[in-house]
């Protein structure tokens, strides 16, 4: 073989070796919960620090909102995977659709009560008091949060995510998101209010979690495992390292979230060990455990929230993804 080439050759070689890197990049995309935020970040850093490329992915991250549904859009393949729930995708098998989850970001679901100073400073202290909550609570926490603490169903009100029925009266408690609702009560009405972390008070799920069709799982393993893999490297970096690279896409997928919202949230899934705590303070970020998929399974089925008939609890789930991962704190 010669020493040289003609330059034609080497452009051709060139792009043929261009042409089978890209092509080596597998399409991947993945729909998140709502609207860009720091609690989406470690999928946003893994996605601007080059994580996911690395791991041979070409991933397009979808937002998800208030009017989209993602189990639909998973169902019809217009994503591979989604921003989940371990409570609705064990549902999901209810209706037919078989859907897998693939790893737990979040070691807490993040849900909150959220009452008044010196009014609500207990859970006990619910009883008799007007609590507002969201039509999808009905069928998750508030069954479980009625038996555990003796409240009526007569006590709820719609919640609107309007927080002013809330500032306006004492003896009103409302739903929230960690990050989210405190933080504005705070901010507009001038006072800290006592907020209760569900998760640790003994409400089981999971949260923030990678969900996938049975099917994708069975025929993309290498693609599903090195999504939830750079993923999770993501999410140590953005908590632990810097994380501006993320917030740079966050902000411009979603021009209305601030950098004080983003501080807040990041100083508070640091402060709750909403990634790193729990199993994953030395099993790795993103585990799943066969006893903590128990526990809400059987909630589900003790409260009559989910027919064990049609839900095989072993086939919503699977370990094999995060089991190897190991990204610890």
């Amino acid at each position: 073989m010669p020493r040289t080439m003609p330059r034609a050759i080497v452009l051709l070689c060139l792009l043929a070796g261009a042409a089978a890197a890209a092509q080596a990049q597998q399409k991947f995309v993945f729909m998140t919960n709502w609207y860009a935020q720091a609690e989406h970040g470690g999928f946003y850093q893994a996605q601007a620090r080059g994580l996911y490329k690395a791991a041979g992915l070409d991933v397009t991250l979808r937002m998800g909102g208030p009017q989209v549904n993602g189990m639909q859009l998973l169902a019809a393949g217009q994503t591979d995977c989604f921003m989940g729930y371990d409570v609705q995708t064990m549902k999901a098998w209810e209706q037919g659709i078989p859907v897998v989850t693939v790893a737990a970001a979040f070691q807490k679901d993040a849900a909150v009560l959220i009452g008044h100073p010196g009014v609500v400073d207990r859970l006990e202290d619910l009883k008799g008091k007007t609590i507002l909550i969201g039509a999808a609570s009905h069928t998750s926490f508030w069954p479980w949060l009625k038996a555990r603490y003796g409240l009526q169903d007569s006590q709820t009100r719609p919640y609107t995510f309007n927080i002013q029925p809330f500032v306006a009266d004492k003896n009103v408690v409302q739903q929230g998101y960690l990050s989210s609702e405190p933080y504005a009560i705070e901010r507009e009405a001038g006072f800290k209010p006592r907020v209760f972390l569900l998760s640790d008070f003994g409400w089981p799920p999971y949260s923030t979690t990678i969900v996938c069709m049975e099917k994708t799982v069975r025929e993309r393993p290498q693609a599903v495992a090195a999504f939830v893999r750079a993923s999770m490297e993501g999410w140590k970096s953005y908590l632990q390292g810097d994380p501006g690279p993320a917030n740079a896409l966050i902000k411009r997928a979603n021009p209305a979230m601030t950098d004080d919202k983003i501080a807040v949230g990041i100083r508070l899934m640091n402060e709750s060990g909403m990634v790193f705590g729990g199993d994953a303070a030395t099993l790795g970020a993103g585990v799943i455990t066969d006893e903590r998929m128990k526990k809400t399974y059987d909630m589900l089925v003790a409260m009559k929230l989910l027919d064990p008939r049609k839900v095989d609890l072993k086939r919503t789930y699977t370990t094999q993804f995060v089991k190897d991962i190991k990204v610890l704190p």
